[in-house]
């Protein structure tokens, strides 16, 4: 089992949170102006899909190292839909451009990448989620 922990602190003076994992980090926020928020970062939703997008983009680059392929170009979008209250993720749409650079056809690359894509999978298949206070 492969298991990843991330962690996730106020940021002083700020009603954001700084989240890191090893030595990278990134700012969790609201708007500005909702529930004092200041726009500092990424809310809940743009992190899921930057989730669900960014380890795609990682997935057609292990695809393409695995079977010897050179990406010249990826160019990923991710439509995340949000709706009811509280507000849940009811559908996601990633839309990817992907060209190689020897100009072969890139949907073995494409396809197979998606097929492991982790994120895309585990929400797929309704990833358990608890809440533990400590």
């Amino acid at each position: 089992m492969v298991q990843s922990i991330v962690e996730l602190r106020n940021v002083a003076g700020t009603e954001a949170a700084i989240g890191w994992a090893g030595s990278h980090t990134i700012v969790v926020d609201r708007p500005d102006g909702k529930a004092g928020g200041l726009g500092l970062g990424f809310n809940g939703g743009q992190l899921l899909a930057l989730a669900v997008g960014g380890c795609y983009c990682n997935d057609l680059r292990y695809v393409a190292h695995d079977l010897g392929v050179e990406i010249g170009e990826i160019s990923v979008t991710v439509k995340l839909d949000l709706e009811g209250a509280p507000l849940v993720a009811t559908n996601v749409v990633l839309s990817v451009r992907c060209t190689t650079s020897d100009g072969s056809d890139p949907g073995v690359l494409i396809d197979r990448a998606w097929s492991v894509c982790t994120v895309a999978n585990s929400l797929n298949r309704g990833v358990p989620t608890r809440l533990e206070v400590v």
